[in-house]
């Protein structure tokens, strides 16, 4: 994984998602177009995809869901995650992992 999807701040680290709302199964994809696709079970209305997003996310990554928030795109498919207390180097690490599965 190359690291131009993501960007460290001194607070963590931001990142871009792409979200398939209404999937079969929620699950990480890779990387799609220099962000992060994950496929999602949650309708996108009224905020159910982007609660989701956070919560599977934060159980995935094994963080509190406290550290995870959707900060942009609320209402598009492309959206800006930031996760408190992590550095860009070990997302990867545990994305990757993840992927790998």
């Amino acid at each position: 994984m190359s690291g131009l999807w993501f960007q460290e701040r001194a607070d963590g680290v931001n990142f871009k998602v792409f979200v398939q709302p209404r999937a079969a199964r929620n699950r990480i994809v890779g990387l799609h177009d220099e962000a992060l696709k994950i496929s999602l079970t949650a309708p996108p209305v009224e905020g159910a995809a982007n609660r989701l997003c956070r919560d599977f996310l934060a159980k995935s990554l094994k963080l509190p869901r406290g550290r995870v928030a959707v900060v942009g795109g609320l209402k598009s498919r492309h959206k800006t995650v930031h996760i408190e207390g992590l550095k860009g180097a070990e997302l990867q690490t545990r994305l990757q992992e993840l992927i790998d599965k």
